[in-house]
């Protein structure tokens, strides 16, 4: 469909909305004729209530004006302190036939976006800007990322920034007018429950039984027309959306016949695999400190994330070779990447490899420095004047300290009721010593086949759970006397570094003392043994999985 008649699809939708209200003020004014024949107190109570349903339909149809369109926070990249990347803007550009963006904003998202503030309600071109995503930038070659600016562009060609505005008002209106009649509706029941509740308060300081609150009735007609206005909306998301994804297939289309097949089909492939590596970095590690108001070093809370990338090259191997499968809905704007991808494909082998020659980050004169400055950018002022770590380390160190020291499990609050005391190891260890472990157990949240279970069955259903609890329990009064460490790693799970002489021998030895102490004859004296009064002079590593 040509950029004209998404144009008029657009137009026609919008006016669409404009119809249904005028039908709707129509109806109501045919109400209010034949009311003129009833009784004059019925006819008064009609007018006020149509008066009541016209306004916000009149709202509606008047509200013509947009929030103003914000720029994403980000930095912006000047000419001058970035020219190679400005210099494939702009040649991109022209291959293209279309007109460069007027700035680039570099942006902490795993996205790239083009935005344009049209004039005439999106009927004449305006100022343009391109969105960058360092986290994305990070992950693409150079090939791939010409093909992702290609498909923006292809974004410009087909007038979609433009015809956007239009789309954006028809909802809004729709979305706007219907929020009005459900407030209407809520504040009714409101007045109606009120209202319900004196009287049987009254009733009750009469001695009467009170009688029960029913609002079914109340804000009925608000909600109907909602109803009307979601039906349309309905309508309106599905036929606006279902333009939305053909758009992104003939963004794709551009970007193959721009940056080539096979560079498309791979930056395709790459932005999930970016997506998901970037929500694991952001929890894992960037923020990891957190709890202990502790900042990774200045710049590498977005420039770590190439470390990790380059660290899990083979774990994100695996994850591009298949592609994810999603669900698509009749309101999402994006076709599911699988559909992209195999359309991509699909297309001739137009000759030109995706050689993947280079990092995207090579565009930039300085990438570390880039990283340092979004910080201030995007982050919350309260992060920034967290603590600033030395290195890796000592986030990992600082973070799972504080976790470790503000530990709160289910066995801790059970132990806490059980004892009538505050939950402390050597308190647990005292309720083992007593034998009364499997009945301080009852006490967790069990599943309905756990909790019917007697002697050895039950003591083998809640076993697994309480072993984890217990060696993570141990490790957090280890960290509170300072007798462990930490081992970080961007290929793995952070290693705890317990005391001892044989690295492998203290996760033996600390296993085998859960073991003991949780065995149906129970013995805590190993487990009392891994906790000296004093630092241990060496540490050993062993895995940690529950925490």
């Amino acid at each position: 469909m040509s950029s004209t008649l998404r144009a008029v699809r657009a137009l026609i939708l919008l006016a669409g909305f404009q119809l249904l209200s005028l039908v709707l003020l129509g109806v109501l004014a045919a109400i209010d004729w034949a009311a003129v024949y009833a009784p004059s107190s019925v006819t008064t109570k009609v007018w006020l209530v149509s008066v009541v349903l016209a306004v916000p339909v009149v709202r509606g149809m008047f509200m013509l004006r947009l929030p103003d369109i914000e720029e994403p926070p980000g930095v912006p990249l000047t000419e001058e302190a970035e020219p190679r990347l400005w210099a494939m803007v702009r040649e991109l550009a022209a291959a293209a036939g279309t007109r460069a963006p007027d700035t680039i904003i570099l942006t902490a998202e795993v996205n790239a976006s083009v935005m344009e503030r049209p004039r005439l309600g999106g009927l004449l071109p305006g100022r343009r800007s391109l969105h960058l995503g360092l986290p994305l930038l990070t992950g693409l070659s150079e090939a791939q990322f010409r093909s992702v600016l290609a498909h923006e562009y292809g974004h410009y060609i087909g007038g979609d920034t433009r015809l956007g505005p239009i789309v954006a008002r028809g909802r809004l209106q729709i979305r706007r007018t219907i929020a009005h009649f459900h407030e209407k509706a809520d504040k009714k029941v409101a007045q109606e429950r009120a209202e319900q509740e004196k009287k049987s308060a009254r009733r009750v300081a009469k001695g009467k039984k009170a009688k029960e609150v029913d609002t079914t009735g109340a804000g009925a007609t608000y909600r109907a027309m909602a109803k009307i206005y979601t039906w349309y909306g309905t309508f309106f998301l599905r036929a606006s959306q279902s333009t939305a994804r053909a758009e992104e297939f003939a963004a794709d289309r551009s970007a193959a016949r721009l940056a080539g097949r096979d560079a498309t089909a791979s930056a395709l492939r790459e932005i999930p695999v970016l997506s998901s590596a970037y929500d694991f970095y952001l929890e894992s590690y960037a923020t990891l400190g957190l709890d202990a108001r502790t900042m990774p070093p200045h710049g590498a809370f977005f420039g770590g994330f190439g470390d990790l990338l380059t660290a899990r090259e083979l774990q994100l191997a695996d994850m591009r070779a298949e592609l994810p499968v999603q669900q698509l809905s009749p309101y999402d704007s994006h076709p599911p990447i699988g559909e992209r991808v195999r359309a991509v494909e699909a297309l001739p082998d137009d000759g030109r490899a995706d050689d993947g020659r280079g990092s995207a980050l090579g565009l930039f004169t300085d990438p570390r420095a880039l990283a340092a400055a979004l910080e201030p950018a995007v982050l919350a002022e309260e992060l920034l004047g967290f603590r600033r770590a030395e290195d890796w380390p000592d986030v990992l160190r600082s973070g799972m300290t504080a976790r470790l020291g503000e530990l709160d499990t289910p066995l801790h609050r059970a132990l806490a009721v059980y004892t009538k005391s505050a939950a402390t190891l050597p308190a647990l260890l005292q309720v083992i010593d007593e034998g009364h472990l499997w009945q301080l157990a009852r006490r967790l949240p069990l599943s309905e086949e756990a909790s019917a279970a007697q002697g050895r069955a039950f003591r083998e259903f809640v076993r697994p759970s309480l072993e984890g609890i217990l060696r993570t329990w141990v490790i957090s009064e280890l960290s509170k006397q300072g007798l462990l460490d930490w081992e970080f790693s961007w290929t793995q799970a952070a290693t705890v570094v317990l005391p001892g002489g044989d690295p492998e021998a203290a996760g033996e030895a600390l296993d085998a003392a859960v073991t003991a102490a949780l065995a149906d004859v129970p013995d805590t004296a190993p487990l009392r043994a891994l906790l000296p009064p004093t630092p241990a002079e060496t540490g050993t590593g062993t895995d940690i999985e529950s925490v």
